[in-house]
């Protein structure tokens, strides 16, 4: 299985991204975002103060980054170009950017954004403030489809979050605090994968990894994005579970609600409604199928049960070198009329929420030319998520 991009890949999206610039009256294309910039060159950074600015010109990928990050990016083959400025905020990262770009002769942009995000105290200024800018999205776009070689490592994640996710079923029990039961599984699931893979791994400094495993339990559940919360794991409680892996930058989702002990009636009924719903969900995908159609679905299942008011958000989204990237499926999104193609790499994730417990499944699965590929597998059922 394959563990990292190989280099035609970032030299295709480079291509691509040319393609979009000679379709404006642009004379340079510029990325501010550190997803976008990996995405392009596979340089992986973590955005702070100090701003990193890709620019990509009919014949040129040059790049400015703080002095500490130039020992970094100088190896990279998909870079032509490496400009520094000493820091920040004791130097001018846009003004070198600038030079940067006048020297590339540019005098007009499209820009991912007017200027570098306000992260962590940045308070430069725009790039706006010395070129015309338009705004594009490109990146953005390109990710929606995932090639062949990304869903290799989506496929390869979703391997090593399952196995994080056995060790998170066996560590868990009565009497057993959330912090170390995820700590085990996940440094248990991450040696495995460190010794299979050996120097095949690539490190990154973006995203945990190499496995995150762990899970919120009790009353927290009842919140779709609840914490961990200090206490003793005890015979009764719901848990929702999450694992993922770091593969290259990619990641894939998988979660379930597992019960520690025999659940109770009322758990094992809306245990089943949300299923239901997610089965529902995962038989509505498909290449040329409405994004919006998928949510509706969904919906319209809980109107029939009469658990709308237990809902709190869509069924899911797409993911990737990010943890959330469009489409989503979202009935109210604006481009949720559009559909689905080969490529695109969805959570499905419908949930319903009590006042006592919350329940919810994540599956991570591709669109393929004939249908779909589940690409996490831990079992679904109940029978098969209960701690006894």
């Amino acid at each position: 299985m394959a563990t990292s991009l190989p280099p035609s890949e970032y030299q295709k999206r480079i291509a691509t991204a040319r393609d979009r610039l000679g379709e404006t009256d642009a004379d340079a294309a510029v990325w501010f975002d550190a997803t976008s910039i990996q995405y392009l060159t596979g340089f992986h950074h973590v955005q702070t103060e100090r701003p990193v600015v890709l620019a990509v010109t009919d014949d040129q990928c040059a790049i400015t980054v703080p002095r500490l990050e130039v020992e970094r990016v100088d190896p990279n083959p998909h870079v032509d170009t490496v400009v520094s400025y000493f820091d920040y905020p004791g130097s001018e990262p846009i003004e070198t950017a600038v030079e940067l770009l006048e020297g590339l002769g540019a005098s007009s942009i499209a820009a991912d954004s007017s200027g570098a995000p306000a992260t962590m105290g940045y308070e430069g200024p725009s790039l706006s403030a010395f070129f015309s800018v338009e705004i594009q999205a490109w990146v953005d776009r390109m990710r929606w489809s995932k090639s062949d070689a990304e869903i290799d490592l989506l496929r390869e994640s979703a391997q090593w979050a399952n196995l994080g996710h056995q060790h998170l079923a066996e560590h868990a029990e009565p009497g057993a605090h959330p912090a170390t039961v995820s700590q085990r599984a996940s440094m248990d699931a991450s040696r495995a994968m460190l010794d299979a893979l050996g120097e095949r791994y690539v490190a990154c400094v973006r995203g945990d990894g190499p496995v995150s495993v762990g899970f919120i339990s009790g009353r927290q559940t009842a919140l779709p994005h609840g914490h961990t919360a200090n206490r003793r794991l005890q015979d009764g409680d719901v848990l929702i579970t999450g694992a993922t892996a770091v593969v290259d930058g990619y990641r894939s989702e998988l979660e379930r609600t597992m019960f520690v002990g025999e659940p109770t009636d009322e758990q094992k009924h809306n245990f089943r409604l949300m299923l239901e719903a997610q089965s529902i969900a995962l038989d509505a995908l498909g290449p040329g199928v409405s994004i919006a159609s998928v949510d509706r679905a969904v919906w319209e299942y809980f109107e029939e049960q009469g658990v709308t008011d237990l809902a709190r958000h869509h069924v899911g989204h797409n993911i990737g070198l990010g943890a959330h990237e469009p489409p989503y499926i979202d009935r109210g999104w604006n481009g949720a009329e559009e559909t689905m193609q080969p490529g695109h790499v969805y959570t499905i994730e419908p949930g319903l929420y009590t006042e006592t417990a919350g329940y919810r499944h994540s599956d991570t699965v591709a669109i393929t030319d004939s249908g779909t590929e589940r690409l996490t597998y831990f079992p679904r059922e109940l029978q098969d998520n209960v701690i006894r």
